[in-house]
């Protein structure tokens, strides 16, 4: 047992019973220590994220559409638009933090990495990948109205000036910023209101409702549906290891595969 690193194992006496291994001998019998609560955020750290990333979506396209006259290059358009949508929910973030939080933006949040990371953030993205299967089967059986939302990507995959930073914003941008806000701050936030199915529940939707697009109209439904899907397995990711680096991980490869889908051309039933 010398070679055992420390940890709770069988007793040696009393199997039935757990006892502590310091790494080099038995310590005298205790109970496990009860499992610490799951950190929690005050609900208007949840409420003011969540106005802090919808308020600059909604503007950041009527800026778009104001500047669209513009002879820029479509780069600039790409970094201006994630600036006006991801620059607020970070700010709030740090605010936030200190304010409600103990002042350490990270740790508030969950915003540790792990070596292990680098196995439970893809296994998180298999997860993901099979929600999202099985919701996309059960929105194709029943005929609901879907659109996926890489159309525009696809029309311009030619353009280098607009895949590149395109892809830089949907794999480190985006998975960053919705993972700080949604898994971060809004699931921490509801956890102080909500049980833990609810929260996660609640927080998946909204992941869902922050892709609408309303020039789709009803064909938001179907996509709503199986992002929704995604946002729980992320949501229920960062509840279960209790920081986001596995969620990050598996946003990114999430998003990543889509971009490498959509700029290689390929459609279902293609050859």
């Amino acid at each position: 047992m010398s070679l055992q690193p420390p940890g709770w194992f069988p007793d040696p006496w009393q199997p039935a019973g757990l006892r502590y291994w310091d790494g080099t001998q038995w310590t005298p019998n205790a109970a496990m220590p009860p499992k610490q609560p799951h950190p929690t955020l005050p609900f208007q750290v949840a409420v003011g994220a969540l106005l802090s990333m919808a308020l600059p979506l909604v503007a950041s396209r009527f800026v778009l559409r104001g500047l669209v006259g513009q002879r820029w290059p479509i780069a600039v358009y790409v970094v201006l638009v994630a600036v006006i949508a991801y620059g607020p929910p970070l700010v709030f973030w740090r605010v936030a933090s200190a304010r409600w939080g103990t002042g350490n933006a990270s740790n508030d949040i969950g915003l540790t990495v792990r070596w292990v990371d680098a196995g439970w953030g893809p296994v998180t993205w298999l997860s993901c990948f099979l929600a999202q299967a099985v919701v996309g089967v059960i929105v194709v059986a029943t005929k609901i109205p879907f659109q996926n939302n890489t159309d525009q990507i696809r029309a311009a995959r030619d353009n280098p000036g607009y895949v590149i930073p395109m892809l830089v914003l949907a794999v480190l941008a985006a998975p960053i910023v919705e993972e700080i806000v949604l898994r971060g701050m809004v699931l921490r936030g509801f956890l102080s209101r909500m049980a833990p199915v609810a929260a996660v529940g609640a927080q998946g939707v909204l992941f869902g409702l922050a892709h609408v697009d309303p020039e789709r109209g009803m064909r938001n439904i179907g996509l709503v549906l199986m992002l929704s899907a995604v946002g729980c397995v992320l949501g229920g990711a960062c509840y279960l290891f209790r920081r986001l680096a596995p969620s990050m991980i598996a946003h990114a490869i999430l998003n990543g595969v889509a971009m490498a889908v959509v700029l290689s051309g390929w459609t279902p039933g293609s050859k």
